[in-house]
């Protein structure tokens, strides 16, 4: 294995992490608002998933809602860390195969586009039908006002959040992919 390399995915996937958790905390320090800390983690999910690679997407997107949650900036609820994670991994999954695999010889924006639309729908899907119809009914005992909040949190906010993170990871994609040669 190439060290070089080796070192720089481990610093570009830690300062992705970083970032992340960076990102959530001033966010929802200063704002407090889903729509906005939402987007700024799809944002630098699906950077990571373009820019740095599958395996550092993944990394990302399976490590940040577990440091959310042990920084006290995520969820609350524990049991429902994991379904967060998979969520991020279904974003990552579907930009990495999209943007950078599939049909190299469509032009980037439609590749894109496709990757905003699936990974945001796609992700939304698995968050509210692992956390919303699964989690809340069989892992959680929780009164009918925080699971009213849970579900909203984890419905079509989700789908908003993706479709924000991915307008702005087109916009912004192609100034760090310049930048990182």
């Amino acid at each position: 294995m190439d060290t070089k390399k080796t070192l720089l995915w481990i610093t570009r996937t830690a300062i992705l992490i970083a970032l992340l958790v960076a990102f959530q905390w001033v966010l929802n320090s200063l704002t407090g608002n889903q729509f906005v800390v939402g987007s700024a983690v799809n944002l630098v999910l699906i950077i990571a998933a373009t820019v740095s690679g599958l395996y550092s997407g993944l990394t990302v997107a399976l490590i940040s809602p577990f440091m959310a949650f042990l920084f006290g900036i995520g969820t609350p609820l524990f049991q429902i860390v994991p379904f967060i994670a998979l969520g991020n991994i279904v974003i990552v999954l579907i930009w990495f195969i999209i943007a950078n695999k599939l049909f190299p010889e469509t032009n980037k924006y439609v590749r894109f586009s496709i990757a905003l639309v699936l990974g945001a729908l796609l992700k939304f899907l698995t968050l509210y039908l692992t956390i919303v119809k699964f989690a809340i009914p069989t892992l959680l005992n929780l009164p009918e006002a925080k699971v009213t909040a849970i579900s909203l949190a984890f419905s079509w906010p989700q789908l908003v959040t993706a479709m924000i993170g991915g307008v702005l990871a087109i916009l912004i994609i192609p100034i760090i992919k310049k930048a990182v040669k």
